[in-house]
């Protein structure tokens, strides 16, 4: 542990922010299981209100600055795939 005062509340902050960023990436990974899970199920109402959900919870954590911008267009572009994947008729 740190002895500097200062170097003390850095600390804290550090354990404060860290514990809110994990809480913003679970909350990602938690939207877009659930958009999977969506698209599995075919129930197209859920599939749509998950997926701008989804896309809400992954723009707020690069507002946040929790997630980089590529990392969420990658993101979102997975989920995009997934879903027009199993969107195709198959003949």
């Amino acid at each position: 542990m740190a002895n500097i005062k200062s170097s003390k509340k850095r600390a804290e902050i550090s354990e404060r922010n860290r514990l809110k960023n994990v809480s913003i990436k679970s909350a990602v990974k938690t939207a877009i299981r659930k958009v999977l899970e969506a698209v599995k199920a075919a129930k197209t109402e859920d599939i749509t209100a998950t997926l701008n959900k989804a896309y809400s919870v992954i723009d707020k954590a690069v507002s946040k600055g929790v997630l980089h911008k590529n990392t969420a267009a990658r993101k979102k572009s997975r989920i995009t795939r997934h879903l027009n994947k199993q969107q195709v008729p198959s003949e």
